[in-house]
């Protein structure tokens, strides 16, 4: 009976020794080091490797681009690169060494972009701020699963509930903020800094108090990568065109937001907004829900189908319901850019209002982020 408490004892010595090099390991290498006048330094060991370059989306603070910078190797190893002074931003990066691309192994700060991983850095001062978590009241974020019966499965949405949500009773709007292709629930979330966005505009009295519900527009999934029964697949692109539409199955998201959260149920409290696909998702789902939102925002989006008669008709019906606001926005060198220019043609063409929101740049979250913090002070003003 004695050998028991012995076996215990050694599972737990080795346990522990598993946790403490957890403990000590940690890098000693500084990467990146954010400096005084917002240069960034970024090191790297690898006493082996023949080159190392950073390759990283970064922008110098008079918003001139940046190549990706060679990296030199000192003599204890160790690669070094130091950018000129940052605009403020958050930042992605990873290290190419010999080749290969690899992330910073002295930064555990990641995030997944479909298939694709990259450390990530803020600069702050500026816009950067508005990415922080800073100290002000703190929104609740909340993984939960709803059924979809006119997809026949129960599938993951994320949901932002504003300070104070869990304490008062007070009824909030709500905007469904939906991701781009590749993307899931998730994307919004860790991309796209949602809960930092709304949590520091509130804060400041530049946005109404709002519920935020990101959802999966993937309707062959229940859930991001790794989330659901299927397991841990490997993240890409998918279509299925016999596959139920997402947007024919909305109407299953928002009886789960209205049964389950203390919403305003009215069109004047719901806005649909979304980037690249899930613009066009909300595209279609504000035209075939024309009485049901007030507010909604095309990011980088993917319109199409003006031509179907079908579609034209409920743009008409959709701009005779009216709206508050109908957001357009879209970087002027974004694949989507002139799609997006010959959409508004045809809504000049039928009298729809609509406000464009041009930007410099691609089809990037840098751009998502911005039109994000400029739309949600828009909405459900009193």
């Amino acid at each position: 009976m004695k050998r028991l408490p012995l076996l215990l004892a050694a599972v737990l010595c080795v346990a522990g020794a598993s946790a403490q090099q957890a403990l000590w390991s940690a890098s000693k290498i500084v990467s990146p080091q954010i400096n005084g006048d917002n240069s960034v330094t970024f090191r790297l060991m690898a006493p082996e490797a023949k080159s190392a370059v950073v390759v990283c989306d970064y922008t110098a603070a008079d918003g001139t681009a940046l190549a990706p910078g060679k990296m030199v190797r000192g003599g204890d190893g160790v690669w070094e690169f130091t950018t000129p002074p940052l605009m403020s931003e958050l930042y992605s990066y990873n290290f190419v060494v010999d080749g290969v691309k690899v992330c910073d192994p002295a930064n555990v700060y990641i995030n997944r972009d479909v298939a694709s991983v990259a450390n990530i850095f803020i600069i702050g001062g500026d816009r950067g701020d508005l990415y922080r978590v800073n100290d002000v009241p703190h929104g609740s974020v909340k993984r939960c699963w709803y059924d979809s019966p006119t997809l026949g499965k129960s599938r993951r949405m994320t949901v932002y509930t504003p300070a104070g949500y869990e304490q008062g009773r007070e009824k909030y709007p709500v905007l469904y903020l939906l991701h781009g292709a590749g993307g899931d629930e998730e994307a919004w979330m860790t991309l796209g800094r949602t809960s930092q966005i709304l949590d520091n505009l509130i804060a400041q009295g530049k946005c109404r108090p709002m519920i935020v519900v990101m959802t999966n527009g993937n309707p062959w999934q229940q859930a991001a990568p790794g989330e659901a029964a299927d397991g841990m697949k490997q993240p890409g692109m998918k279509f299925d065109p016999s596959q139920t539409s997402f947007e024919e199955s909305f109407g299953d998201v928002i009886a789960y937001v209205e049964d389950n959260y203390r919403v305003i149920r009215k069109k004047e409290a719901r806005a649909v907004a979304g980037l690249s696909m899930g613009g066009g998702h909300s595209f279609n789902i504000s035209r075939m829900y024309p009485d049901t939102f007030d507010y909604v925002g095309l990011f980088s989006a993917a319109v199409r189908g003006v031509e179907d008669p079908e579609v034209a008709e409920s743009l008409v019906r959709q701009r005779d319901n009216g709206l508050k606001l109908y957001w357009i926005a879209c970087g002027n060198t974004d694949f989507l850019y002139q799609a997006n220019k010959d959409y508004m043609k045809y809504l000049d063409s039928i009298s729809f209002p609509y406000t464009f929101r041009e930007s410099d740049g691609g089809h990037i979250w840098r751009n998502w982020r911005i039109y994000l913090s400029e739309f949600a002070p828009m909405l459900f003003r009193k």
